[in-house]
């Protein structure tokens, strides 16, 4: 078995990355682990809870314990099915901040700044406004990925949104446009009631093509001979096995196994494999480290009227629900409940926003257990930009072994205050009259839970992750000794090797994770054809004015 390129991981980036290749004529083999995405826990964006808890569609994975996080494990779920994570996650549509980009491009990934990926975010995108205004000329109208928008018929929804503004924020009605910073409504990879995965928008329609062909196996490691990538050694059906590349093996394949694979095969710090037994192919001590995440609380309050989604909490609430969904594709089964959201700055002096809220018209864990307490709200909040670093690193030299995954969370002092900073705004914002006719008590952390120790204690106990890892595969100049990857996502030390997914990120960006990963993909195809980049865009994003002074 052979093709010119073998892309492992039929995620975010690798979908993408299939698609731009398949269109260009190359033959493309996938190798994905995970099984179909048919069913409707995945298709139905209201199911989001479940399939990122099932071990059919989840790699299963788990942090280490966490020192600053009273030696919790948090669970790392990645998507083990067709699409990957965008198959299994809540489907929030964000590009990131324009900053964000020009600050990779300062840590030395050139071509990466905004005005070179805000093209390829266009060409992504098919974007439906649904009525409710944004920014058009920033948006792509007719990419592979649909993005849209949530109806917003929840009263809870829009007091979030006025709330923020009575609070002095700024509203925005598209933070994925010129500006990001303010209060608004949230966008959604949702297409006709359904989630839209990578697989959907890119996959689908590159299988058709004839010219890509998915394997179900097991990826055990890169084959490099010679210092060049020639194939991928898999385990399929009980068999090892080798595919070969003629021209190149590409990894996107997780922030989490991207830099397993590499180490598995001898790319990575030298000691760290020798510890192993492995070969030593290039020593490259970054391969594993700048791991990235961002982490989150659950702010909730109950409400005094019966508005919430709680009312659908219950047996006959959920197979209405679904049988509404089934049949129609409508009602709340065809949203993923994240409609209104919000990007602030945690203090004056920082430029852009350092905070995201995702608002939820039901007090609920991401596991879908509800408050026990019945209808409330809740926010989602966390810091985006954490200077907290853990690293991926083998446990064994057996491929079938998770990989260590490290995050490292709040070990920076400032992450402690950040996230205060954090439960004191949403407090101030949740108690603006626009919420005056539902609030009721706060269900968490509590109204007792006033101090900074009190706080502190809340957030070792409650903070959870975002599901958002990064970076362990940094992209920068090919002189640097801690970069994975050049600007053209090729492996520094291997010939024919590329990495292309989130983990080449130098820098976490704002918000979640699926967009840029995409854009990553089709950015990195177009370096692997040797095509010219799409051309700079150099449309300014909007910056606070005041944003040396002011906080809001």
């Amino acid at each position: 078995m052979q093709a010119d390129y073998i892309i492992v991981g039929a995620g975010s980036a690798g979908c993408a990355i299939a698609y731009r290749l398949a269109e260009a004529g190359k033959k493309v083999i996938v190798v994905e682990f995970g099984g179909t995405d048919a069913g409707p826990f995945i298709q139905m964006p209201g199911a989001l809870s479940y399939p990122m808890n099932m071990k059919r569609y989840d790699w299963g994975f788990e942090s280490e314990p966490e020192p600053h996080l009273g030696g919790r494990r948090l669970a790392t779920p990645r998507g083990k099915v067709l699409g990957g994570s965008s198959s299994i996650n809540g489907m929030v549509y964000v590009r990131g901040h324009a900053r964000d980009f020009d600050t990779w491009e300062e840590m030395g990934a050139q071509g990466w700044a905004y005005a070179d990926v805000l093209p390829y975010y266009k060409r992504l995108e098919t974007w439906h406004e649904n009525g409710h205004g944004g920014d058009a000329d920033w948006r792509g109208k007719s990419g592979p990925l649909h993005v849209s928008r949530g109806k917003r018929d929840n009263p809870l929804t829009r007091a979030f949104v006025e709330a923020g503004v009575q609070a002095g924020y700024e509203a925005t009605d598209d933070y994925n446009g010129e500006k990001q910073e303010g209060f608004g409504p949230f966008e959604a990879t949702i297409h006709k009631g359904e989630r839209w995965s990578a697989y959907k928008a890119y996959l689908k329609p590159a299988i058709a093509t004839g010219n890509v062909e998915v394997v179900r196996g097991f990826a055990r490691k890169v084959v490099i001979e010679n210092g060049r990538a020639t194939g991928l050694e898999i385990e399929r059906k009980g068999k090892v096995e080798v595919i070969g590349a003629t021209r190149e093996v590409i990894l996107a394949a997780s922030s989490i196994n991207s830099p397993k694979l590499l180490l598995l095969s001898g790319v990575g710090p030298a000691a760290h494999l020798k510890e192993h037994g492995i070969e030593v192919v290039a020593d490259r001590p970054g391969v594993g480290q700048n791991l990235q995440d961002h982490l989150e609380l659950y702010i909730q309050q109950a409400a005094t009227q019966p508005v919430s989604l709680f009312k659908y909490w219950n047996l006959f609430g959920k197979a209405y629900v679904g049988a509404q969904w089934l049949f129609t594709r409508k009602g709340p089964g065809a949203s993923n409940q994240f409609e209104s959201c919000a990007f602030v700055r945690s203090k004056p002096g920082v430029e852009y926003p350092d905070i995201q809220y995702h608002f939820l018209p039901i007090a609920v864990r991401y596991d879908g257990k509800a408050a026990a307490e019945g209808h409330g709200f809740q926010a989602h909040v966390g810091p985006m930009r954490s200077k907290s670093r853990g690293a991926v690193s083998l446990k064994s030299a057996d491929p079938k072994d998770a990989p260590s995954i490290f995050f490292n969370y709040m070990s920076h002092e400032d992450d402690w205050s950040d996230f205060r900073t954090c439960i004191r705004l949403t407090r101030e914002i949740f108690g603006q009259e626009a919420f005056a006719p539902y609030r009721g008590h706060e269900i968490q952390p509590g109204d007792s839970v006033q101090s900074d120790e009190e706080l502190d204690a809340f957030i070792r106990e409650h903070a959870e992750s975002a599901y958002h890892p990064c970076g362990s595969c940094r992209m920068g100049a090919a002189t640097d000794p801690m970069a994975v990857v050049d600007p053209e996502c090729r492996v520094i030390g291997v010939e024919g090797l590329r990495v292309a997914d989130s983990s080449i990120f130098p820098q976490i960006t704002n918000g979640n994770l699926n967009a840029p990963s995409i854009m990553t993909g089709e950015k990195a195809a177009d370096h692997i054809l040797g095509k010219q980049p799409l051309p700079r865009d150099n449309a300014q994003p909007w910056i606070h004015p005041d944003w040396r002074s002011a906080q809001r």
